[in-house]
């Protein structure tokens, strides 16, 4: 069993660099020291993709925004942490208990209960698709009294508790559940921030919660903009309009104030997926040929002006344990080009550098003796093309271990045959069985060693030609104090993020 923690406010802290002010001088703004808003200005990326549904990758905004809370979490060092739940328990190899804080209020002033649990999990079990986290996973989940949650997993599970960290498994009041599927977060989530209103893809609102089970916010609220391009997130920085700003463009960083810019190591790694079903890519030679044209260094240096890592992986060093347990991989040969090789290279604009990185790598194609065309879109207008196989290579920024600190659930669902993101169109039997095996492990050496080998057998199929390890350029204004540099990007703006006076900020 593991045992409450007296940590108050630990759900939405526990990534912070700091929870305490910096000195006397350095107190949040507020009515009686300045008349400046001590609201937060964020920029952030992409906009919502699916209204914000936290089945979606727009969790992970709630997430971010400190608005909607998982059962547990995971601390600095990925090891499980009490949230809305205070304690665990495995009762058998298929069966979890978890118990519930009874002093949580949803946003909307009902009670968290176990009767909300269990509506929000079930959801999530029977939604099409499923979150990602729950791919090759079916759960059942019953009360155990007004406070307690019983999970069952069909087969055992020893990730089941991690799995209960993703964002996209939120616990949102009964009230934002509506009809056909529509999960309206409004109101609905019991963080340190309640989120008050939505205005489309252009802004969110967000105020502080005087009714957190935790410590409450430092700042009064966030006003959200949602910014898809790189150069207008770079001069928000610049210009004052926003306090932080989410993944700058490398381009632009130079140009900034140093100090105003934050590396963060990300286990991200951009990675050129192949189409193994249709069109030129399914024979291994093509692949093969198309892995040899890569020139990564040419990339991180003349794109990302070598704020990147090259990979030698699917995994980088944001999981240092991966490089030493990597073997080498045995790669086929690459046939000969047949003359005008056609294929169509696509990626999206969300991600500033993506388009640059098409452009580098149809050059680097077309010298093998490719024919290359591009197809560059926003990503809302081509994930659904991507995911049904319509091109024979897509470039991607793919987060490695975003869901539950462990990177099975992102190697399920990009490359086993059920998986519910697979560009490639994957499916080996060896790479199923032992995706299969790395999931039976629990957390330690053993499970790691086998996820090797599975990124091992990923690596021959030439299915995933991972390029780069990204690393996020966070912008933060000078009045910013405990912004979260979170390298699994589950939050950003935390109850112990806050503001300083422009006074302040030159004492």
């Amino acid at each position: 069993m593991k045992p409450l923690k007296s940590w108050l406010g630990l759900a939405m802290s526990v990534s912070l660099l700091s929870g305490c002010f910096d000195s006397e001088q350095q107190q949040p703004i507020n009515s009686e020291n300045s008349a400046q808003s001590s609201r937060i200005k964020l920029a952030m990326l992409l906009p919502p993709r699916s209204g914000l549904t936290p089945l979606s990758d727009d969790a992970f905004k709630l997430s971010r925004w400190s608005t909607a809370e998982t059962l547990v979490i995971l601390d600095q060092e990925g090891n499980l942490a009490p949230a809305l739940a205070t304690h665990w328990e495995q009762l058998s190899p298929t069966t979890w208990r978890f118990q519930l804080r009874s002093d949580v209020t949803f946003h909307d002033h009902t009670p968290l209960t176990a009767k909300a649990v269990v509506n929000a999990l079930s959801t999530a079990t029977s939604a099409m698709p499923k979150p990602r986290i729950l791919d090759g996973v079916t759960l059942q989940i019953r009360a155990d009294g007004e406070h307690a949650v019983i999970i069952t997993s069909e087969i055992p599970d020893p990730l089941l508790a991690q799995r209960l960290t993703s964002p996209q498994l939120s616990i949102l009041a009964l009230s934002a559940y509506g009809e056909n599927g529509v999960i309206n977060p409004v109101l609905a989530g019991t963080g340190p921030f309640i989120l008050t209103g939505v205005n489309g893809t252009s802004s969110a609102t967000l105020d502080r919660n005087p009714d957190y089970w935790g410590e409450p916010a430092q700042a009064e609220g966030i006003d959200v903009s949602f910014v898809p391009d790189g150069l207008a997130r770079s001069s928000a920085l610049r210009t004052h309009s926003a306090d932080i700003v989410e993944a700058i463009p490398v381009s632009q960083a130079p140009l900034l104030d140093q100090s105003l810019i934050h590396e963060v190591p990300m286990p991200r790694t951009n990675t050129l997926y192949l189409n193994t079903r249709h069109g030129v890519m399914q024979d291994p030679a093509m692949r093969a040929a198309a892995r040899d044209a890569i020139n990564r260094a040419q990339i991180v240096d003349n794109v990302y002006e070598k704020r990147a890592d090259i990979a030698q992986g699917l995994l980088g060093p944001a999981l240092p344990w991966a490089a030493k347990l990597r073997q080498p991989v045995a790669n086929p040969t690459p046939a000969a080009l047949p003359e005008g090789a056609h294929i169509t290279l696509a990626t999206f604009t969300d991600r500033t550098e993506l388009p640059e990185v098409a452009v580098y790598l149809a050059q680097q194609l077309t010298d093998a003796g490719f024919t290359v065309d591009q197809v560059v879109r926003e990503y809302s207008q081509i994930e659904s093309d991507a995911l049904a196989g319509q091109f024979d290579a897509f470039i991607l920024s793919r987060a490695t271990v975003l869901d539950s600190g462990d990177p099975v659930a992102y190697m399920y669902s990009d490359f086993s045959c059920a998986g519910s993101f697979n560009i490639a169109q994957l499916c080996q039997t060896d790479i199923d069985n032992a995706l299969q095996h790395a999931a039976s492990l629990p957390a330690g050496p053993e499970r790691q060693q086998a996820i090797m080998e599975a990124e091992r057998l990923i690596l021959a199929s030439d299915a995933a030609i991972p390029m780069l390890h990204e690393r996020v350029i966070q912008g933060e204004s000078e009045r910013v104090r405990a912004a979260v540099r979170d390298p699994r990007e589950r939050t950003l703006v935390s109850n112990q993020t806050y503001l300083v006076s422009d006074q302040q900020t030159m004492q």
